[in-house]
């Protein structure tokens, strides 16, 4: 364990007066709830808002809510290489994870490949706004156009991205978003859908008012694991956390089943002011990786509040020895998922004979930079003296 400043690869600070607010939360839960639910309803021009413990409950939840409405179709579509938690969702529906590759460049789904892989036995596609890389919603939502198949956005790194004029999330028949730690506006863990259509919002609200609510305990466990959260995301005290191996930060986990509950009133109070503090956080992420992009020379879009910047190294070795030279360094750069889709442990066998070389390509070189608010110009100088003048290629 070596202590010095250590920058935290993900972060959205909480503030005393967020966590006051959640306190209050824990006993007035009503007024929080509703408070949040028309934050986002008015912000997203959403007409229907569900908040519950997660982000992969709510997509688990959105999939259970789609597969009544089209009974018979099983197959969901994902990007060969994402975030374990969204075929952890799919397992959780009973429904079929079916893995599409992706373009190493822009870390969307390869068209050409979602062409051959939609047909009559689609559920949904996920396109997914990865790190805050925008997808192609629009594109998608045409290729799946005439098949009855439905699209759900996977927002959970992007909430409050402009995309053409629309909010990530808003463009299919329903989106998610996540309040875990590092993400975009965070209460410790929790998560919302969005969605414009009644029929849907039917459905999810018979499920959701089956879901159970938090018990007291639960809640006030939470409360104490944000503050002592909150308290050592300091740079000067995540040395800490970040040394003692048992705790497994930053590591991927496939959830073989997980909660579905409704938010909790604590959590709601966390997240008072929600579009405010969301377009804050958004504008400091925005101006970091903008500032990134332009002194290492790399070719992501500019002007996107990435919640972590995407940069695809040369290769795994390079990769590697940035990430060992930075964790030295405290600087906070971080490796992804280590496998694509396909190569879940926990997933061997549903993917046998597969092979995804754009996922495999991510997989192995991309490197992760952080754009949070509590970089410094020190620190941003410090990751960009790390990259020196070695060729880089990078993610859009």
């Amino acid at each position: 364990m070596k202590i010095q400043r250590t920058m935290p690869p993900a972060a959205n600070p909480v503030s005393p007066f967020d966590l006051i607010r959640g306190l209050r939360g824990i006993f007035f839960k009503a007024g929080p709830l509703k408070r949040a639910e028309e934050e986002i309803k008015n912000g997203f021009g959403t007409r229907h808002v569900f908040f519950v413990s997660s982000g992969k409950a709510a997509l688990a939840l959105i999939l259970m809510a789609m597969k009544r409405l089209r009974p018979g179709k099983r197959r969901v579509i994902i990007p060969a290489y994402t975030c374990f938690s969204v075929p952890s969702a799919i397992i959780k529906a009973k429904l079929e994870v079916v893995p599409c590759d992706i373009d190493p460049e822009t870390l969307d789904l390869d068209y050409s490949r979602l062409l051959d892989v939609v047909n009559d036995d689609t559920l949904c596609v996920i396109p997914t706004h990865l790190f805050g890389a925008p997808s192609d919603v629009v594109a998608i939502k045409k290729i799946c156009a005439g098949k009855d198949v439905f699209t759900i956005e996977d927002a959970a790194q992007a909430m409050g991205t402009l995309i053409n004029g629309s909010y990530a999330g808003t463009m299919g028949e329903a989106g998610f978003f996540s309040f875990g730690r590092g993400k975009n506006i965070s209460c410790g863990s929790g998560g919302a859908i969005i969605t414009n259509s009644d029929e849907l919002a039917a459905e999810l609200a018979a499920l959701y008012a089956a879901l159970p609510s938090p018990c007291v305990k639960e809640t006030i466990k939470d409360y104490l694991t944000v503050l002592a959260t909150g308290i050592l995301l300091n740079p000067w005290l995540y040395w800490l956390p970040s040394g003692i191996k048992s705790l497994e930060l930053g590591k991927t986990i496939f959830y073989k089943d997980f909660p579905v509950k409704k938010l909790s009133g604590m959590k709601a109070g966390l997240l008072m002011n929600l579009t405010a503090r969301l377009m804050l956080q958004n504008a400091v992420r925005r101006q970091n990786a903008d500032f990134f992009i332009k002194e290492m020379r790399l070719d992501n879009r500019q002007g996107v509040a990435y919640l972590r910047l995407p940069v695809m190294a040369e290769s795994m070795a390079e990769r590697d020895a940035l990430y060992h030279a930075s964790s030295g360094l405290g600087l906070g750069l971080s490796l992804m998922y280590p496998t694509p889709i396909a190569g879940i442990e926990e997933l061997a066998g549903y993917f046998a004979g597969t092979y995804f070389p754009g996922a495999e390509a991510v997989s192995q070189r991309l490197i992760a930079v952080p754009t949070h608010s509590l970089l410094t110009l020190k620190d941003t100088l410090g990751i960009i003296a790390l990259f020196g003048t070695k060729g880089l290629s990078s993610s859009q």
